[in-house]
């Protein structure tokens, strides 16, 4: 409703404005030019595009007033309707919160998203000594071996079940040995899952992690596997998708889905990924782990109608960053221990973990977009430059130059754009503010870990998320 509500003012306010142009600078009849001109037909549609979107992603626009009577009915969305299944004791447990029946995290850690450590990162504070941390020395890619060749295994099987042979080809195209990437996503939950696992067979009536008279179910692992899969097959529908909307011709370093399959097949690729996680999701059985996830999609759409604004603050783009890459880090580790019935204390701490990693994750990427080459991200530098896009070190840097900001605003639409702004952000101190911030995230995501007991898991993560801020790759 809010969205047609928005599309039918600004569709009124775009023919307004087109009409009284051509009734004040023309004595054509306006209605002929208006039908027959293919060219001004297009200049309304943008008119009304880009009207629509400033009013759709604008958190200010009246449409997202309470008073509005579309909005209303939106009112309590996270809330649940009712109990998931009021007669099953869903995984051994049952209980009532607030009067509602089998709800178990009443809050899902709702993260109002206003706290980014940008003066942490100026000034320096809360750094982590990491040889005080006395961490076992272990491998994140070398201990998981074993669990990663099963989930790839697993998941060339769940995608082979198109029904369609060139779709079943773009679905498994990523999915391949020689471009299946480092799926760091289900490399968290699964190291994660160990760790959790590890702190609660060691503990006693008194240090354990469970929830509060529940037990956990005898599947775990397996369920927790297949969230694993989960999470990278939304994440590979989201690249898929991605390549498309940036008509990428590059991913991993061999031609992109679109570029070798065509864009209607790449999307419908994705969307049968998409389609495919949601069943492996239902059969979880987990209402909650269903809604957290769920929540993914809805970020990355989000996300991607964020990206398409040309007037960033830096927080607004750290937070379209969370949208589009830390969700689904945050929200696949936070349902990992939902699935195993750890504490809230356990599940804020895995969100927390997953939400400061994928931050620094994609900060890290703001850098080698400038400082990698061809080989080493598999794909060409300055390629967010080259699409429009303003990411941390420009955005950092327009704070020295503010000549940027003009390019930022026609998204370095210009001849010499690129190459301007490339000069003022090898002058400006902002790939530098941009690494110093990626170490604060990563470091907070260590912190949130230290609540888990000392393990081999636990010490693998905090490894990763060292290694995400030191990668060249």
């Amino acid at each position: 409703p809010m969205m047609l509500q928005a599309t039918k003012q600004c569709c009124a306010r775009g023919q307004q404005q087109y009409l009284r142009k051509r009734l004040l600078s023309s004595s054509t009849t306006v209605l002929e030019d208006f039908f027959d001109s293919t060219v001004k037909g297009e200049a309304v549609q943008n008119v009304v595009k880009n009207r629509i979107i400033e009013t759709v992603t604008d958190s200010q626009s009246p449409i997202w007033s309470e008073n509005n009577p579309a909005q209303s009915r939106l009112n309590g969305i996270d809330d649940p309707v009712s109990a998931p299944f009021p007669h099953l004791n869903l995984n051994g447990a049952h209980e009532t919160v607030n009067g509602v029946n089998g709800v178990r995290y009443q809050h899902a850690y709702k993260d109002p998203l206003d706290e980014w450590f940008l003066k942490d990162a100026e000034h320096g504070r809360n750094k982590l000594d990491k040889d005080q941390l006395n961490l076992y020395k272990v491998d994140p890619f070398e201990l998981t071996r074993n669990d990663m060749l099963d989930l790839t295994s697993g998941l060339r099987d769940l995608v082979s079940q198109a029904g369609h042979p060139l779709l079943a080809s773009a679905a498994e195209y990523f999915f391949a040995e020689s471009s299946a990437g480092k799926k760091v996503r289900p490399l968290m939950v699964l190291l994660l899952s160990h760790a959790m696992n590890a702190h609660q067979s060691k503990a006693s009536n008194g240090s354990s992690i469970l929830k509060s008279g529940y037990h956990q179910r005898s599947d775990l692992f397996d369920a927790q596997r297949r969230l694993a899969e989960i999470a990278e097959m939304i994440h590979t529908a989201s690249l898929f998708h991605d390549d498309v909307i940036d008509k990428s011709e590059l991913r991993r370093g061999k031609p992109s889905a679109n570029a070798v399959f065509g864009n209607k097949m790449a999307i419908l690729a994705g969307d049968f990924l998409l389609a495919r996680a949601s069943i492996c999701l239902a059969r979880l059985r987990d209402l909650e782990v269903v809604e957290t996830m769920s929540t993914i999609i809805e970020h990355l759409v989000r996300g991607e109608v964020m990206q398409t604004k040309s007037n960033v603050t830096i927080e607004t783009y750290l937070k379209k960053n969370y949208f589009k890459t830390a969700s689904l880090m945050a929200n696949s580790c936070k349902s990992a221990a939902i699935l195993g019935n750890y504490s809230v204390e356990v599940v804020d701490a895995a969100y927390l973990y997953g939400k400061h990693v994928g931050v620094a994750f994609q900060l890290v990427d703001d850098v080698l977009d400038f400082e990698g080459n061809l080989d080493t991200l598999g794909k060409p530098v300055c390629a967010d430059l080259n699409a429009g896009l303003a990411t941390a070190p420009v955005l950092f840097a327009a704070e020295e130059f503010p000549v940027l900001e003009t390019l930022i605003a026609r998204k370095f639409s210009n001849e010499g754009d690129v190459e301007e702004a490339l000069h003022y952000i090898t002058q400006s101190q902002g790939m530098a503010r941009t690494k110093a911030l990626a170490q604060v995230h990563a470091e907070r995501a260590i912190s949130a870990l230290l609540c888990l007991d000392k393990s081999e898991h636990r010490d693998a993560l905090i490894h990763l998320a060292y290694r995400v801020v030191d990668r060249s790759a």
